[in-house]
């Protein structure tokens, strides 16, 4: 994919191509943004066009350099990933390693370090020392979507670029010049992916869809509405692992987003999963304005816990006992009318 392929986001590109033009590309690149938007994706690209033999601001997807890098075996670009929780600071000595040399058959060696905030303390210590002499044959770039979690003595040595949400139009062409999706569907998942490509790609396996609309059902059911703290059940449904909870603490912070929308707006268009407007309306009927944004807060400072690996299963219970406890005044509150 070379950067004329990328949906969205024609500003950060347009910026990248004039530091290329004019040949004065930094030694570090920071992109930030939520997931899903294109920040690798963009990152991949810059790598292809600063080593493909045909291209100028651009890569060509045709010669031997850009077909290497899209099958991912080209010999001047590393990507380092997370291992577990963190980015250990072996990744970073090998980094340092092949640093030291001259790139072997491209005109610059690239390192993309994915979700850079999950450096642990001696890596990020590590990369510091490379930021502050890179070398000029090399180019690294931090893909983050979190990077107040970056020490500022790192950030402060990279070309901050900002990668910002998708529009729904933008989204919903790309789903049907990508997958040939209709009209209906396209925007259904387009305005469920809040401006975010990855998540789209995600939310088209009806496993998601499935699961987002049984933990709507859950909280919205007649069973919970007698005894709220029946949410302290989801605690187990949620699951264990993190990226799995955050995914579904997402679908959580934008449904009660929506209640909060249709309480204050009543209209459906504004919704981010309309698939459950009918529950979303009910619900808002029941909870006062006040309450809503409680269960806004209450399930946000969770998930900004569990980002930051708080106990998983004590940040969960809290979160369900708080909203329970927003559930039940809601209820108490009703039944005294």
């Amino acid at each position: 994919m070379s950067f004329k392929d990328i949906y969205g986001q024609d500003r950060q590109i347009a910026v990248l191509q004039r530091t290329i033009a004019r040949g004065r590309i930094p030694h570090a690149y920071l992109f930030y943004g939520m997931k899903g938007i294109g920040k690798k994706t963009t990152a991949i690209a810059l790598a292809k066009t600063l080593n493909c033999k045909d291209g100028k601001n651009d890569s060509c997807d045709a010669c031997a350099a850009c077909r290497k890098i899209d099958h991912g075996n080209h010999a001047d670009l590393f990507l380092i990933r997370p291992e577990g929780i963190f980015i250990k600071i072996e990744e970073i000595r090998k980094l340092q390693n092949q640093a030291k040399y001259r790139p072997f058959e491209g005109k610059k060696r690239i390192f993309i370090i994915e979700d850079a905030e999950r450096m642990n303390i001696p890596a990020a210590n590590a990369l510091l020392k490379t930021l502050e002499e890179p070398g000029p044959s090399n180019i690294l770039v931090l893909t983050t979507s979190r990077p107040y979690l970056l020490p500022p003595t790192i950030t402060s040595r990279c070309q901050k670029i900002r990668f910002g949400p998708l529009r729904k139009d933008i989204i919903v062409a790309f789903l049907k010049e990508r997958f040939a999706l209709d009209e209906e569907l396209s925007l259904t998942l387009a305005s469920s992916s809040e401006g975010s490509i990855g998540r789209v790609l995600k939310m088209r396996d009806e496993s998601y869809i499935t699961l987002k609309r049984d933990l709507i059902e859950k909280i919205t059911s007649p069973d919970t509405e007698r005894n709220p703290l029946q949410l302290l059940s989801l605690t187990l449904e949620l699951g264990r692992d993190k990226d799995a909870i955050l995914e579904k603490m997402d679908i959580l912070k934008s449904w009660y987003r929506d209640v909060l929308v249709f309480k204050e707006m009543k209209d459906r268009a504004n919704l981010i999963h309309p698939d459950c407007a009918d529950s979303t309306k009910n619900f808002s009927e029941r909870m006062a304005g006040p309450n809503i944004l409680k269960s806004i807060k209450t399930v946000e400072r969770a998930y900004r816990a569990i980002e930051k690996n708080a106990n998983k299963q004590l940040t969960l219970e809290s979160m369900m006992f708080k909203l329970a406890g927003i559930r039940q005044t809601a209820v108490m509150k009703e039944l005294s009318v």
